[in-house]
């Protein structure tokens, strides 16, 4: 008997309907302190991805992606304006948890893993137009390059050529990383040049 055809439910989702569940989302709504309210900006067209941990509590109230301290020192790293940052058209911001996960001993929890683990694999599927990754901290580095070299963060973000342009490996732009951008100056003088002129390439081909 030959096979049916597909439904249209049996489709994947376009990109807007799939951020429409998306938004929509409570899978972890007991473990929120404040309730879910995924973050996050997603287009097809865009050539620039963006990943970070989680929203902060002030991300959360706004319902902007990196709408805090740490979007300002993301943008002047970048290089663009908000207007520019806030394109999806232009960039994607997504997140390894798309809900705030409250506040622990050490700052914001960690991202929930259910987010990851339900949505993220649909959802880059989606974005097809990505040429360069930008990857913020410890979480979105595990999930994006498990296999980055050595025991450190820093150790990934020192490699950084090794994945030079598909994904750059950066500390989060979190204020909390005062002390570490002061000790490793390298970082501003020479990632930061080389990723602006980056992006600056793949925004003014989009």
């Amino acid at each position: 008997m030959p096979s049916r055809p597909a439904t249209r439910r049996s489709r994947p989702p376009p990109l807007p309907a799939l951020l429409r569940e998306i938004r929509a989302c409570t899978l972890c709504a007991e473990h929120l302190p404040e309730g879910p309210r995924p973050v996050l900006q997603a287009g097809r067209g865009a050539r620039i991805l963006i990943v970070g941990q989680a929203p902060g509590r002030r991300v959360h109230a706004s319902g902007l992606p990196f709408d805090d301290p740490s979007g300002d020192r993301l943008r002047d790293w970048l290089g663009v304006d908000r207007d520019a940052f806030y394109d999806p058209k232009r960039f994607s911001i997504v997140p390894m948890g798309f809900c705030y996960p409250g506040t622990g001993r050490a700052g914001d929890l960690p991202p929930r893993p259910e987010c990851a683990a339900t949505w993220r694999g649909p959802l880059l599927a989606r974005l097809p137009r990505v040429e360069t990754t930008i990857v913020l901290g410890r979480y979105a580095l595990d999930w994006h390059w498990p296999e980055a070299p050595g025991p450190s963060l820093a150790a990934a973000v020192r490699a950084w050529r090794e994945r030079w342009p598909a994904l750059v490996p950066m500390p989060h732009p979190s204020p909390r990383n005062n002390r570490w951008l002061r000790e490793n100056p390298w970082f501003e003088a020479e990632v930061v040049p080389a990723l602006r002129r980056r992006v600056r390439a793949l925004l003014a081909g989009s």
